[in-house]
């Protein structure tokens, strides 16, 4: 990709994620001519939304620009960019946001003399009309097996942090975010559950939970990993985790005390580095397994 080219970007694909980045890249000043969709009704509509054009065939928009983003779900992915490589797409830019697809997905996109991107905004988009607004110190993560200098440096003019990443990464770095968001939804999940296991209602759990849950996030945020380590074992409280260990080890067929111990081992990597002068060397002994026989589970 040439750094001077002057980028004029259409959408196939009117979700929720190609209407936030239409609207976002607008505001950035970006050129982008508009959506195209199997429903004409959600085309029209992120097209009014973001004040650009709607288009009746693929073959139309695909003409009139010359960066392509498939907003689609990754399993129609590959479907859509069969469509597209049936189309003149010399010189093109194709893209997809998909977190866990890599650019690979555009099979002979090279035959083509056409390059392929992944770009992953690292956020959830819930709504395609407020997420918007909270694009602007988003993370965007970019694959290529092509030069993607360009790409980097489009993303950066908007003021968004960027880096890119080797194609075989891709699915690491997703399940690193899937680690950060959607885990996070199950340990939630789990807490709620065991809070329920004490007789606790589960209006009054939840809103303990998130208050908790809250103020946790919104010290690693502001005070990093290492200064919001709290608890049983940053204090190498070894009788308190024995206990917790105990007291998990029949709920729910193990899986409370499995993570709970997998969790609670990478604590202690944490742990070590807040308190150096702490041996955790029994604690370490524990989570790795020989009191696992005393609570009856394969861990």
């Amino acid at each position: 990709m040439n750094d001077n080219v002057n980028l004029r970007i259409g959408f196939i694909g009117a979700g929720r994620v190609g209407t936030t980045l239409g609207k976002y890249f607008r505001i950035k000043g970006s050129d982008v001519a508009g959506y195209y969709s199997r429903t004409r009704t959600s085309a029209k509509a992120a097209a009014s939304f973001t004040d650009t054009a709607y288009y009746d065939s693929i073959d139309e928009l695909i003409s009139d620009c010359n960066m392509l983003f498939l907003t689609v779900p990754d399993s129609l992915i590959e479907a859509v960019w069969n469509e597209v490589s049936n189309y003149d797409i010399t010189g093109k830019y194709i893209c997809h946001c998909s977190g866990a697809m890599s650019s690979s997905v555009f099979k002979g996109i090279s035959d083509k003399c056409a390059c392929g991107y992944s770009i992953h905004p690292l956020c959830a988009i819930e709504s395609k009309t407020d997420s918007y607004k909270n694009m602007n110190d988003v993370f965007f993560c970019v694959e290529s097996n092509v030069n993607d200098d360009a790409i980097i440096s489009w993303l950066k003019s908007m003021g968004n942090p960027v880096s890119s990443i080797a194609s075989d990464k891709k699915i690491l770095y997703h399940a690193a975010a899937v680690f950060a968001s959607n885990l996070m939804t199950g340990l939630h999940h789990m807490a709620g559950a065991i809070l329920g296991e004490c007789g606790i209602e589960q209006e009054l759990a939840e809103a303990a939970l998130n208050r908790l849950f809250e103020g946790n996030c919104n010290n690693i945020v502001n005070k990093g990993e290492i200064a919001s380590l709290t608890g049983p074992v940053d204090r190498n409280d070894i009788t308190t985790i024995e206990k917790h260990m105990s007291a998990l080890c029949d709920k729910a067929d193990g899986k409370y005390l499995r993570v709970y111990k997998a969790l609670s081992e990478e604590l202690i990597d944490i742990a070590k580095v807040k308190n150096p002068d702490t041996d955790y060397d029994r604690l370490n002994n524990i989570m790795g397994g020989y009191r696992i026989e005393k609570y009856s589970i394969n861990i």
